[in-house]
């Protein structure tokens, strides 16, 4: 599979990292296959979190027993607080039995206030950053969703030189024009500043709305091939580092299939998905 650069990281990801979720609501049998599935296809980028169910206990399981020197993982706080921020990273460390994180990432930062929450006096900011002076952490990145987080992650990069920034686009959401300009401007920072781009929801497809739900998503996917096809090869055209694989493992193997063969899915089949009522908002409350 292809790599890109993580920003100034040193790493080179894959174009897909595999999103912990999906393995995170899977018994751990079920949960090696897909870690094994990923390292097969050469997947090199593992996301995880702790409020993705039992994403870090199925990973940090997995690990133990077959060690990946080699793979990249990325995990993250939503804890505003310093101490509990403080507090959570080292459970998470003890669980991945790692001695140190890749990347650890201020987590679901999606408006100016959840922002000036992690930098305020006694914030999750402060816990990063002691982490990162004791080693514990290598790099500091962001993430968030919703159609504030591409303004609001520029903000942030403004206030700080985060490694990484991890954000929700698909080509649904660029056709609102304040969207665009907010995305295309934090591409242009990133890409001058050498800041790796991790897209959330690129085959996201709209929200349940009240539906019942077929997948272990928080909202509909794509999930006909040509449809995921024509989706990751959008994202994948940007200048981005990787996209996160969503929260269902049976979509896995489509994604992957998708970005080996990106390049053939010209800029017409891509925005060919807005004109077959296939998208929707995603961020529409349930």
């Amino acid at each position: 599979m292809e790599t890109r650069p993580l920003g100034a990281t040193g790493h080179r990801s894959t174009v897909v990292t595999l999103g912990a979720y999906a393995a995170g609501v899977l018994p751990q049998g079920d949960a090696d296959a897909l870690f094994e599935s990923a390292l097969e296809r050469g997947v090199n980028h593992i996301d995880v979190a702790p409020s993705y169910a039992e994403a870090e206990l199925r990973l940090g399981d997995y690990l133990k027993r077959h060690p990946q020197p080699d793979v990249f993982i990325g995990c993250k706080t939503e804890k505003r607080d310093r101490a509990d921020a403080r507090e959570e990273l080292l459970r998470t460390i003890d669980r991945l039995g790692r001695d140190r994180l890749d990347l650890y990432q201020l987590h679901a930062v999606c408006t100016p206030e959840h922002l000036e929450a992690c930098f305020a006096p006694g914030g999750s900011m402060e816990a990063i950053l002691e982490a990162r002076d004791e080693g514990l952490v290598a790099n500091i990145g962001i993430t968030g969703h919703g159609w504030q987080s591409p303004a609001v992650h520029l903000a942030a990069l403004r206030r700080f030189p985060f490694a990484t920034v991890m954000t929700s686009a698909n080509v649904f959401m660029v056709q609102d024009a304040d969207y665009r300009r907010d995305w295309e401007a934090l591409l242009a920072w990133c890409v001058e500043h050498e800041v790796g781009v991790h897209v959330l929801k690129a085959t996201a497809r709209t929200a349940w709305e009240g539906r019942e739900p077929t997948h272990t998503t928080w909202y509909e996917p794509f999930t006909e091939p040509q449809d995921v096809d024509r989706a990751v090869a959008w994202a994948l055209n940007q200048p981005v580092t990787t996209i996160c694989s969503a929260g269902d493992a049976r979509l896995f193997g489509a994604i992957c299939d998708a970005a080996e063969r990106y390049r053939e899915v010209d800029e017409a089949a891509q925005l060919s998905l807005l004109h077959v009522g296939s998208y929707g908002d995603i961020f529409v409350e349930a």
